[in-house]
C-alpha cells in the first residue's frame, strides 16, 4: 500500500502536490482543533492575534476581526480540497485557484456568521437578575438582620438555579434553609429579601 501511495504521489505534477499538501496539512490541523474544542483545550486562540473569535461572537462593536487561527485553518482546509477537486475535474491552474479562493472565503464567511449567531444566543440566555423580584428562594448562608451583613440565597431565575448574595431589613437573622421572598435588587447584584411566612 505504501508503494501505491508513493507511486500516486510521484505521478502528480508540482501544482497538484502543492494543493494536496495544503489540503492534507490543514485538514489535520482542523481535526486537531475540533478535538481540542470538544475536550476543552481550545482556549480562545492563545496566539498573538488574541481573542478575536470571542470578539466576533460577542459582537462588541470593535470591528469584526477576520484574521484568527481558526479562520485561517478553515480557509486553507477548504482552499486545499476545493483546489484538489477543481484541478482533478479538469480545470486549469488559474480557474482551480480561483475556485479554491472562493471556497475558502465562503467557509470563513460561514464561520463568522455562525459565531455571530452563537454569540447572540449566548447573550439571550444571560441571567437577568431583575427577574428575581417577587420570587421565592431558600437561604443558603444565613442573612444577618437589619442590613448588618450579607448571606446567600439559592433561587431559580430563568429556569436555572443560582446562588446570589442577599441582605435583609428584617429584625431577625434569616437562618439557612428558610424560604425568602425577593423584594428588590440592590446595585444590580444583591437581593434584598424578607422571610417568607408560610
Amino acid at each position: 500500500m505504501l508503494l501505491d501511495i508513493t507511486g500516486w504521489w510521484n505521478a502528480l505534477d508540482s501544482f497538484e502536490k502543492i494543493i494536496w499538501t495544503i489540503a492534507l496539512i490543514f485538514s489535520l490541523l482542523f481535526l486537531v482543533q475540533t478535538i481540542m474544542s470538544f475536550v476543552g483545550g481550545d482556549s480562545s486562540d492563545t496566539d498573538s492575534i488574541g481573542d478575536s473569535d470571542e470578539a466576533i461572537g460577542d459582537d462588541d462593536g470593535v470591528g469584526t476581526q477576520y484574521f484568527t487561527i481558526k479562520n485561517l485553518i478553515a480557509f486553507f482546509t477548504m482552499f486545499g480540497w476545493a483546489g484538489v477537486a477543481a484541478y482533478s475535474s479538469g480545470y486549469g491552474k488559474g480557474v482551480s485557484i480561483l475556485i479554491a479562493l472562493l471556497a475558502g472565503l465562503g467557509m470563513v464567511a460561514l464561520m463568522i456568521l455562525l459565531l455571530r449567531n452563537v454569540g447572540r444566543l449566548k447573550e439571550s440566555g444571560t441571567m437577568e437578575i431583575n427577574n428575581a423580584v417577587g420570587k421565592l428562594g431558600e437561604t443558603y448562608i444565613p442573612i444577618p438582620a437589619k442590613n448588618e451583613g450579607a448571606g446567600k440565597v439559592r433561587i431559580t431565575i430563568q429556569n436555572s438555579l443560582h446562588e446570589i448574595k442577599a441582605i435583609t431589613e428584617d429584625e431577625v437573622t434569616i437562618p439557612t434553609g428558610k424560604m425568602v421572598r425577593v423584594q428588590r435588587i440592590l446595585n444590580n447584584e444583591i437581593l434584598v429579601v424578607t422571610a417568607h411566612l408560610s
